[in-house]
């Protein structure tokens, strides 16, 4: 059957924008301070998944409302059942917009809302490839279902309650990440490892009296800040050391005495967890000059740790874990959370995304024995587990074909260390809907989507569901 599909999307194209812009004009963002029973999210989530749902029942889907945390839609028969997992919630739209952020304003042929690319204008792209493929009449041996999450941003709770109630798909795609196809996500573990306060030394020249950088596991810090107590008159000594510090770097920063406190303040440059080295992590920085002063013995222990096993090796080479493998590349390690204080001792967050062929335990066991040896403790260890579907695995190479016959170019496979709702399925790949050299705006502001790359996605969802419930 030979179907042009890009031209089917063009037949409908007035009316995808027009939905597209009607969900992006519904502020769904995590609200729990607004949750309800029938809300668990907030108001402005539910209303994002109520508008897909009764959009659904009017185009003829089989529609269900999962007790608030997710819903699905539904076409076909069969007793095989093709997923399609996508979410309505939006993270916070933050300042700095040259428009609303929720207004959906089409400029310069793009679409711009919160949401736009991440992840509702793909999750209408996906609604009209169902609409199409079930207005065109064709024929389907196995059921396709939208699965539409509304907790994606924060904690996944909306798919895990979904699959405890649902039925597991036998394999589908998020189109919530890039094209060609994401075949295989890295393990994400987030660790604590705690230093009980130990020894001060009362009578120690310089003591550091607290230390904080970073919030989120899985974001580079890019402000640093430690409060020093010098009791003697090398306050002014300290301060003259740390600027010349920040010119030599070429870094941003203060210092601030008063009295005999001395506060040092450092930025630094954010990143995503997945690769630290696309940042420059402050907390690491400050630690870094601060282990070169004579400090009380719980404090250098602290710093010493931290500089001498996460400074310049975001790859786990010192904490004797560094690992790699084919598919997807080098374990990564990030230290997100780094808070010390002189009366409770001291906490490492760490976030380290880690090759699918990873022994988890044996990397675990590694990191409890060198922490020992330094007197802190493995304290919290979770996260999502490795995710990978085989290269000649039917959905992979069936998305590869449609891809290359809609785009005309090849469909290599990609892996990263982030993770998606791909995850979620036992095979499940992300797909779409970033074309390859579009620069990535999620989460950014004036986040958008060009409507032709829309148009072009929808076509190749169109196509991939066909294809795969055919």
């Amino acid at each position: 059957m030979n179907i042009n599909w890009l031209e089917e999307v063009l037949k409908r194209k007035e009316e995808l924008i027009r939905d597209t812009q009607a969900l992006l004009r519904i502020p769904s963002v995590l609200n729990e301070e607004d949750a309800t029973e029938e809300a668990p999210f907030g108001r402005g989530v539910y209303e994002a998944l109520r508008f897909l749902l009764q959009r659904g029942q009017e185009e003829g889907f089989a529609v269900k409302n999962v007790d608030g945390f997710a819903g699905h839609l539904e076409i076909g028969q069969g007793d095989e059942l093709i997923g399609v997992l996508c979410h309505v919630d939006v993270v916070p739209p933050g300042d700095g917009w040259s428009s609303d952020p929720f207004a959906a304003e089409i400029r310069d042929g793009k679409i711009y809302a919160r949401g736009a690319i991440d992840d509702k204008g793909p999750t209408m792209a996906a609604f009209y490839a169902m609409k199409i493929v079930k207005e065109l009449g064709l024929p389907l041996s196995k059921r396709v279902r939208m699965i539409i999450g509304t907790d994606e941003e924060s904690e996944w709770r909306c798919v895990e309650h979904y699959f405890q109630h649902e039925e597991m798909p036998t394999m589908g795609f998020a189109p919530d990440a890039d094209f060609p196809i994401i075949y295989a996500e890295k393990g994400i573990a987030d660790i604590d490892l705690r230093m009980e306060r130990t020894e001060t030394s009362g009578d120690s020249e310089i003591r550091l009296q607290s230390f904080q950088a970073g919030r989120r596991y899985n974001m580079v810090p890019d402000f640093a800040e430690a409060v020093l107590l010098v009791h003697s008159d090398r306050q002014q000594e300290i301060a003259r050391q740390y600027r010349q510090f920040l010119h030599d770097t070429n870094m941003n920063g203060n210092v601030v005495v008063n009295g005999n406190a001395v506060t040092l303040q450092l930025e630094g440059i954010s990143a995503h967890a997945m690769e630290p080295e696309n940042g420059k992590n402050a907390g690491l920085w400050l630690a870094k000059w601060l282990a070169d002063l004579s400090q009380d013995a719980q404090a250098q222990s602290f710093i010493r740790f931290v500089t001498d096993h996460f400074f310049s090796d975001s790859r786990g080479k010192a904490l004797g874990i560094a690992y790699s493998d084919e598919i997807t590349g080098d374990l990564t390690v990030n230290v997100g959370i780094l808070s010390y204080h002189e009366q409770s001792g001291g906490k490492i967050g760490i976030n380290i995304r880690y090759p699918v062929t990873t022994d988890i335990e044996q990397m675990k066991g590694k990191l409890e024995r060198i922490a020992a040896q330094h007197g802190f403790v493995l304290e919290r260890f979770g996260g999502l587990k490795p995710h990978y579907v085989d290269k000649h695995h039917v959905l992979v190479r069936t998305l590869q074909r449609v891809y290359e016959e809609q785009t005309g170019e090849p469909a290599s496979l990609l892996s990263i260390g982030g993770g998606t709702y791909a995850r979620s399925l036992k095979a499940g790949v992300a797909f779409g809907p970033l074309f390859p050299g579009r620069p990535d705006v999620a989460h950014q502001k004036d986040e958008y989507i060009i409507i032709d790359d829309l148009l072009k996605a929808t076509a190749i969802y169109a196509q991939a569901i066909y294809e795969l419930a055919k």
